[in-house]
């Protein structure tokens, strides 16, 4: 009888990000990838959205490794707030342990860490766990999915995939491999479900160049701006080769463009002479049409470089009517309004903008429905976890197991917190054995922010805050100074002004009312003054402020 292997999920199961799982062994861990999610509109004030790592950092000395199978924040993000609690060596391709390392060294948690840099079809063995990473194609370069070689079978996780045939960089998604561990057995299915509503084939990375190109022919006047994630340096190589081609000169713009392709120029993953680079502070020495510059900021967020340009606050690039702008990513749910925003700005500039939706300019990095069910195929899994997606993505790939001849016991719709245990006669579900909430960072908070803080500051977004000063005469009662009436986004001028007119009547009311139930503590006189203005703002115009009495005792 073999030992049995259990898999525990703390993020990534009914969500785009914060993807983070286990494997347990013989009571060891091996944490697979460590990433974050951005916060969404209802999220006012925070920053970052992590894993609860409570589980592992209780668990630090059981940790045997962690493993990364690419460089995406939603895969890597989080690991310097576990490291700060953690210490284990680090895997991954020397591109990914490249792009984590300066997150590390931000964070201040880089020394001593070991990041052990693996090839693919390499063989490795760290405590009780044995693994192997399996090239995949995907909008970074570098990426693996995993065969975990356990006491009970072969546990596969395709990480990140497409099936581009004609990628970039040649470096195609190792069906072969996948194919393999499909002939030898493979006990349990992890694979990508960012896709699965979309039907037949993603298309091909390098249609981007073609569409790059003819966009550079047909703006050959103007300055091309192309905004891209920083990390998918194969849109940011076809750029580079449209603005060679066209004669152009390129600067990079962004801190972590500026790192990621200096990085990726040491790699070889980016190809490009040093002689068509130019520092951001000569683009405006040049004329319009021998300029590209390649900035961050695809997805509005206020402080990269493409939403400077677009409210006129940046210092090397002025956006005006000679410009043509590229946004060549898709919007990451939540950061709609950010990039509309910045799409209106750069055309009040004078601009032209170019983004996906009015042309070709993006391709996705994962599978569409038809590459999946492929993978299913080709893997021929006992059992099926559909991973990484919003919880309509993870039932829809469940449908496309089912409809490859998967049978249905055998294919298990996962979430957050959940743990499998594979034994030699079953794989069970746990609903709910680990913890696996939001964690909130807000600034250098980490953790600090509650529901309940969260819901506070959506009610002070919605309808404002109302401010009550009030003193009054302990011994009689008498309000001898006030009602006055305070309001932040709520109300102000001339309807202000009427509003706290008729509060500062009822408030007194309220407190007469007090006085005479010779109720005159001060936290009965803030219970009253409290529960009048909330009636009376619901009554008046339909409101529920936050309010904040203030009963001084005079």
């Amino acid at each position: 009888m073999s030992d049995p292997v259990r898999l525990l999920f703390f993020g990534g199961l009914g969500e785009i990000g914060r993807n983070c799982f286990c494997l347990e062994i013989d009571k060891r861990l091996l944490v697979i990838d460590c990433g974050l999610m951005f916060p969404t509109a209802d999220m006012p004030g925070v920053d970052l959205v992590l894993p609860d790592l409570s589980y592992l950092v209780a668990r630090a000395n059981d940790i045997e490794a962690i493993v990364l199978t690419h460089g995406h924040e939603d895969h890597v993000g989080a690991l310097p707030y576990l490291l700060a609690h953690v210490s284990a060596p680090i895997y991954g391709s020397e591109l990914t342990l490249g792009l984590l390392r300066p997150k590390l060294e931000e964070h201040h948690v880089a020394a001593g860490v070991e990041l052990v840099a693996f090839s693919d079809r390499s063989h490795i063995t760290v405590g009780p766990f044995s693994f192997e990473p399996i090239a995949v194609t995907h909008s970074v370069p570098h990426g693996v999915g995993f065969a975990f070689y356990t006491p009970q079978g072969t546990i596969c996780h395709t990480g990140d995939f497409k099936l581009d045939q004609t990628p970039v960089d040649g470096r195609l998604t190792d069906i072969t491999a996948f194919g393999a561990l499909g002939e030898e057995g493979v006990r349990l299915l992890l694979s990508d479900s960012t896709n699965s509503e979309s039907a037949g084939m993603t298309k091909s990375e390098t249609l981007v160049g073609e569409w790059m190109g003819d966009l550079f022919r047909r703006h050959a006047k103007k300055r091309v701006i192309a905004a891209c994630f920083s990390t998918h340096l194969h849109r940011v190589q076809q750029i580079c080769d449209a603005a060679v081609a066209a004669e152009r000169r390129i600067a990079f713009l962004g801190r972590s463009m500026l790192n990621n392709t200096e990085l990726a120029r040491e790699l070889d993953v980016l190809q490009l002479d040093a002689n068509h680079l130019i520092d951001i502070t000569e683009v405006g020495k040049l004329p319009p049409a021998q300029v590209c510059v390649i900035c961050t900021g695809a997805q509005g967020e206020p402080l990269a470089a493409l939403s400077l340009m677009s409210s006129g606050d940046h210092r090397h690039v002025k956006i005006g009517p000679d410009d043509t702008v590229i946004i060549s990513a898709t919007v990451i749910p939540g950061n709609e309004s950010n990039v509309h925003r910045a799409i209106d700005g750069l055309l009040r500039h004078g601009a032209d903008v170019v983004h996906s939706g009015v042309a070709d300019v993006h391709v996705s990095g994962h599978a569409a429905s038809e590459e999946l069910k492929f993978m299913l195929s080709l893997t021929d899994p006992d059992h099926f976890v559909p991973v990484h997606g919003e919880y309509r993505h993870l039932v829809t790939h469940a449908k496309l197991a089912s409809a490859v001849g998967i049978p249905d016991d055998c294919i298990s719709i996962c979430l957050d917190g959940d743990v499998i245990e594979v034994t030699d006669n079953a794989i069970t579900v746990s609903e709910g054995q680990v913890p696996a909430g939001y964690v909130y960072v807000d600034g250098a908070g980490v953790g600090d922010i509650t529901k309940s803080v969260l819901r506070d500051r959506r009610d002070l977004a919605e309808d404002g805050v109302l401010v009550c000063v009030v003193g009054v005469d302990s011994r009689s009662g008498d309000v001898v100074r006030g009602p006055e009436i305070l309001s932040r986004g709520f109300l102000s001028g001339d309807d202000l002004e009427k509003f706290a007119s008729e509060a500062a009547e009822r408030v007194l009311a309220s407190i007469e009312q007090a006085a005479n139930e010779n109720a005159l503590d001060l936290t009965t006189l803030n219970r009253h003054v409290r529960q009048t203005l909330k009636r009376f703002a619901k009554e008046r115009i339909d409101r529920r402020p936050i309010v904040f009495p203030l009963v001084v005792e005079v």
